[in-house]
């Protein structure tokens, strides 16, 4: 290692901090952004690719310590910043989405798993990182994200497109804003088609890191019409532990495989029934299920969520637990969740720079 004191010295110190999902070394990666020596004083930016980065804290320890330790350092700085990347796909011919860097899709291959209340409060755990997060209601037949973050407004327009609503930080567009309440949507393919390329190529939205889309249960038309519409970084998909869950969300997986929509994850939610009281964990609905199939089908297990009853509550009043409670472990659980998919996007982001660099630009012919 060079004795003198310089960026050369500084960047060859912090070469020793790896990224512990891309597996490379934090200089390589470039992610140093900016180094400032003044006599013995060191200042260095780091920038990840997401604030939801969950050893973030542990690499400015590392990178501290590292510099900490070069000959005639007095002092170091290490400041974390972040900026999302978009895992951008030319490759699947569709173009990306204006105002958009990533589109993540919610997914169940059953109803009643929780899969909007999973998709909400993940939508608000990453917006909590500083991030700009938005909703897309595509569950058509059941638009259930209205009432669970309290809003009751109408679509809206700036002449050209449709106006997202905003609520607790988050763009949202939701089907449920041209409907009342318990007038049923009675909709052919076609216009379900139609509907999910108006929200998705019609809407104004703005500048988002993260657009989370709630999908319908099952393998039916919206996930096709979002596959030909959009490039999707990835599918969550969100099941219980018991098996006829499980069944079904292996079927959920390999739809997504089949419509080349990689899956950044599986969510167990009900996973365990924790007590107020006496904090026993009752597993109601069978234990591990979800994990095994992760295993099984080799795709990233993102956590296990705890049956709840305050999650249930806030669904129903707009109060959703990530807001409500923020500090409950129900709250925590899906920051963890949330944590782990940003750093499967991440991922996503950084093979997708990989296999676009060299790429020839295409030009479009006038």
């Amino acid at each position: 290692m060079a004795t003198t004191l310089d960026r050369e010295a500084v960047l060859a110190a912090l070469r020793a901090v790896e990224d512990p999902d891309l597996h490379k070394d934090i200089v390589s990666l470039g992610f140093v952004k900016d180094v400032r020596i003044d006599e013995g004083r060191v200042a260095v930016t780091i920038e990840l690719t997401t604030p939801a980065c969950p050893v973030k804290d542990q690499m400015r320890e590392q990178a501290m310590a590292l510099v900490s330790g070069l000959p005639g350092v007095r002092d170091v700085e290490v400041t974390m910043t972040a900026n999302v990347r978009s895992a951008s796909m030319p490759e699947t011919g569709r173009p990306p989405l204006p105002g958009v860097k990533n589109i993540i899709a919610v997914g169940a291959g059953k109803g009643g798993v929780g899969k909007t209340t999973v998709a909400v409060n993940l939508a608000l755990a990453l917006a909590r990182f500083g991030v700009r997060v938005g909703v897309l209601d595509g569950d058509i037949y059941g638009p259930n994200v209205p009432m669970m973050l309290g809003l009751r407004t109408q679509l809206a327009t700036d002449g050209r497109r449709i106006v997202p609503a905003e609520k607790l930080g988050l763009q949202v567009v939701s089907v449920g804003f041209l409907t009342s309440d318990d007038a049923p949507i009675i909709w052919r393919g076609p216009m379900l088609h139609g509907a999910i390329q108006q929200f998705f190529r019609e809407v104004a939205w703005q500048d988002l890191d993260y657009l989370v889309v709630d999908m319908p249960p099952g393998t039916g038309d919206v996930a096709l019409s979002l596959s030909q519409t959009v490039p999707v970084v990835g599918a969550i998909v969100v099941t219980t532990p018991q098996q006829v869950s499980l069944a079904d969300s292996r079927r959920a997986v390999r739809m997504y495989q089949k419509l080349n929509i990689p899956t950044l994850g599986l969510v167990e939610n009900m996973s365990y029934y924790a007590c107020p009281n006496c904090h026993h964990e009752a597993d109601i609905f069978g234990h591990g299920g979800g994990e095994a199939l992760a295993q099984s089908m080799e795709v990233p297990f993102l956590g296990r969520l705890p049956l709840y009853q305050p999650i249930r509550e806030g669904g129903d009043t707009g109060q959703p637990i990530v807001v409500a409670e923020p500090h409950s472990v129900a709250a925590r659980a899906f920051q963890s969740v949330a944590e782990r998919a940003a750093a499967r996007v991440a991922i996503a982001a950084h093979r997708s720079a990989q296999a676009n660099k060299g790429r020839i630009p295409l030009i479009p012919v006038s």
